[in-house]
């Protein structure tokens, strides 16, 4: 395993299209999840969880998305809605980070959104450590109300996003990053 700051300075989002298998291992899997629980949760909430798609239920999922997409959109051509089907099919695994409030008096909601985010960035960056290429993407389909209800997200639930992993079929071309200078200040 790379040393990890060279690994947090040099991670880079591989787009799933550039994905190939194989995909984590029962226990790479088991790894990258008890990373993602393991994020800064004040009162120890838990605000969030996961799903996993692999195999055929990547498929199942598409068809979902592409139902809704076709439904919704009724002058979509087959290639349009083709292209829906195929949202989760690009990478072998997909996590899926489901977001929830817990009412609590000291906790605000704010916090345990950002404690979702954080695990989904600790799945990132474990699938990563573990050599695979790992990207954190969202789309229309995480925010649409029927999806996430044929998916199994409650009625509370919001989806953070969907981290798809798999073996790297190039090296992933770095984007520029901001300088300091312009995102730093001192009070």
């Amino acid at each position: 395993m790379r040393d990890a700051i060279e690994l947090l300075k040099s991670r880079r989002s591989v787009k799933p299209r550039e994905m190939t298998p194989p995909g984590p291992s029962p226990a790479e899997l088991e790894t990258i999840l008890t990373i993602g629980a393991r994020v800064p949760d004040h009162g120890k909430l838990a605000p969030w969880r996961f799903i996993i798609f692999e195999g055929e239920a990547r498929e199942r999922a598409g068809e979902v998305i592409a139902g809704v997409f076709a439904r919704k959109n009724p002058n979509a051509s087959p290639a349009e809605i083709d292209l829906e089907k195929r949202r989760l099919t690009d990478a072998p695994l997909v996590i899926g980070v489901v977001s929830f409030i817990r009412p609590h008096p000291k906790v605000p909601a704010w916090e345990q959104e950002l404690s979702a985010g954080a695990s989904a960035m600790n799945m990132v960056t474990a699938a990563t450590a573990l050599g695979y290429g790992a990207c954190w993407l969202t789309g229309w389909f995480a925010f649409d109300r029927d999806v996430l209800d044929a998916i199994g997200l409650k009625a509370d639930e919001k989806l953070a996003g969907f981290i798809h992993i798999g073996t790297p079929s190039k090296p992933s071309q770095d984007r520029p990053r901001p300088a300091l200078s312009a995102i730093v200040t001192r009070f």
